[in-house]
């Protein structure tokens, strides 16, 4: 008698839950990732309760006030460092610990009107900061309307109330300027007749006083700028061009200069002294 054999039907596959699979194929790197979340709170709470408080700890902390500022003149009568700090955000305690920190104090310093470049930061511990600048001249007082403004031999513009009007009557008064300056204080004025006119307040500034003399300005002759030096009884000095701009034969500013030491003293000529020739002459 034949039997009839009956084939057994294939197993069938498990049905589980999608996510079981998943998590059962990845056990391994979930276990892994889990472990490195934990690690990661671990250390930031241990941060909180221990970094933080180490680098705003007051022995890493740098003062105001234990900033000290080296190489300002004693012209400058503004407090360079309280407003160096306080224009860029640094006037509280610094942690000493921050990488970019001699950095951030010398662009602090650098943009300050006053600092013409920062020589160097340096960093001390116990929390201390020595910073080294060099401070911009006043060359020169041009006369705008409503007052003064000085300017540096550069034409730099500088912080004018932080002069008096008796110092500010110390320095050459340029007059004949039609142009404002172009930009905030710090910056050049951005006119070339300023430029020219800082470059001669270099030349006759020392003698300035000396001579008596109450202004310079710009003057046209045959089409080309020239500079006259105008003194008390409207005597004038014709200086000629400014210097770098002197025509073939004109003596050089240092000559002018001298020339100029040689009048203090004496009397100015009714019909004035010419210093773009040779010698000078009355």
């Amino acid at each position: 008698m034949n039997v009839a054999h009956r084939r057994k039907p294939p197993d069938e596959p498990v049905r589980g839950s999608a996510l079981g699979v998943f998590l059962g194929r990845r056990r391994t790197g979930l276990l892994a990732l889990a472990i490195v979340v934990a690690a990661g709170a671990g250390v930031a709470w241990l941060w909180r309760q221990y970094g933080e408080p180490v680098i705003w700890a007051g022995d890493n902390l740098l003062e105001p006030a234990r900033i000290e500022v080296r190489g300002v003149a004693p012209w400058v009568r503004a407090d360079v460092k309280a407003e160096a700090l306080k224009a860029a955000s640094l006037d509280r305690g610094l942690p000493l610990t921050d990488p970019d920190l001699a950095n951030r104090l010398a662009r602090a310093f650098d943009t300050h009107p006053w600092v013409r470049r920062v020589i160097d930061v340096r960093l001390i511990h116990p929390p201390a900061a020595v910073v080294e600048i060099v401070c911009r001249e006043p060359a020169a007082m041009v006369a705008v309307k409503g007052g003064l403004l000085a300017v540096d031999a550069e034409a730099v513009v500088l912080p004018s109330n932080d002069f008096s009007p008796e110092i500010a009557a110390q320095y050459p008064r340029l007059t004949g300027i039609e142009s404002s300056p172009q930009g905030p204080e710090g910056s050049r004025w951005g006119d070339a007749v300023v430029e020219e006119g800082a470059a001669v307040a270099s030349v006759i500034g020392p003698d300035w006083k000396a001579l008596g003399l109450v202004e310079y300005k710009p003057v046209i002759e045959a089409g080309v700028r020239r500079w006259s030096l105008v003194g008390p009884d409207a005597q004038t000095i014709r200086f000629g061009s400014a210097p770098g701009h002197e025509r073939e034969g004109e003596p050089s500013a240092a000559l002018k200069a001298a020339a100029l030491r040689k009048l203090v003293g004496q009397p100015l000529p009714a019909d004035g002294v010419d210093l773009t020739t040779p010698g000078g002459s009355g």
